[in-house]
């Protein structure tokens, strides 16, 4: 886990745990609270690729699934058009990824001046 993201796992110590220093505890002690931890963590969510939780996906299908209902009593629905868009696929849309994290402040000024450039 540490591999994965060591900072992931600090902030799932120290919220669950309240560990602020795991490096101080012995191996095998940090690795039963690792272990532990719960799946929608976020060094557990980080390891299985997941990006959103699977209460949230639970959730987004259920608003689907409602919105897909009310949609088709309608007269756009018997036409088969404006079809409501889907809130499960957005969630899981490549182009929801795009963030971006900067070292410091000159590395966030530099991406700065280059966008207001145009490049």
């Amino acid at each position: 886990m540490i591999v994965t993201d060591e900072d992931a796992l600090i902030c799932d110590l120290a919220e669950t745990y309240h560990i602020y220093d795991y490096k101080q505890m012995p191996p095998s002690k940090v690795a039963i609270f690792a272990i532990g931890l719960k799946n929608d963590s976020r060094i557990k969510m980080k390891m299985v690729g997941a990006k959103v939780t699977m209460e949230t996906t639970l959730l987004s299908f259920i608003a689907d699934g409602i919105n897909l209902l009310l949609w088709a009593k309608t007269k756009d629905g018997a036409k088969g058009i404006n079809r409501p868009k889907a809130i499960l696929s957005s969630l899981y849309e490549k182009d929801s990824d795009k963030v971006s994290t900067y070292v410091s402040g000159e590395d966030f000024e530099k991406a700065r001046q280059k966008l207001l450039k145009g490049g």
